[in-house]
């Protein structure tokens, strides 16, 4: 069984193209293009379930057309629209000082001033210029720290942590 802390997010799965099983791949990070990898992992009804790839192609900067092995049909292809993709860990090729933002959610943000764990990272919102991390706090608080490389002092994969050296009063905002 896949477990959640195994593998991270990288996109969702829209509607079917054609009528032969391919469907339409929204992908936030395309490491599945850069590293060899046979499948994704897509959550099917809460369960993350492994779909190997037959063939995919690209069809625009942030979508693919991917064709799942044993999807034949545009009927099989709906049934997957919507499902969230995500990319196993232990397939990413990253050395240990690179990591994707996609990678690095479920990780715990630490601040270094006062060596206190702010929040577990939930998402990383990199919709504008200015990327936040959006954190949930042990006291279920939402908060949106910025995730400047400026600020960033070490990231550390094995521990799941990154310290961050944060502006006085940030978390007071």
């Amino acid at each position: 069984m896949i477990k959640q802390e195994e593998v991270f997010k990288i996109g969702k799965l829209g509607k079917p193209h054609g009528v032969k099983g391919e469907i339409n791949f929204l992908f936030d990070d395309d490491i599945f293009d850069r590293t060899d990898a046979d499948y994704l992992v897509l959550e099917v009804d809460g369960i993350l379930v492994p779909f190997f790839i037959e063939a995919y192609r690209f069809h625009g900067n942030a979508t693919a057309l991917v064709k799942f092995c044993d999807i034949e049909t545009q009927e099989q292809a709906r049934q997957l629209t919507g499902c969230k993709v995500f990319f196993p860990r232990k397939l990413s090729e990253r050395d240990e000082q690179e990591v994707s933002w996609s990678e690095i959610a479920g990780y715990q943000l630490v601040d270094t001033n006062t060596g206190k764990t702010i929040g577990e990272i939930t998402n990383v919102d990199d919709s504008t210029l200015n990327i936040l991390f959006e954190v949930m706090t042990a006291g279920q608080k939402e908060l949106l720290i910025p995730a400047s490389e400026d600020l960033i002092q070490n990231i550390d994969k094995e521990r799941k942590e990154i310290k961050i050296n944060l502006p006085e009063g940030i978390l007071d905002l």
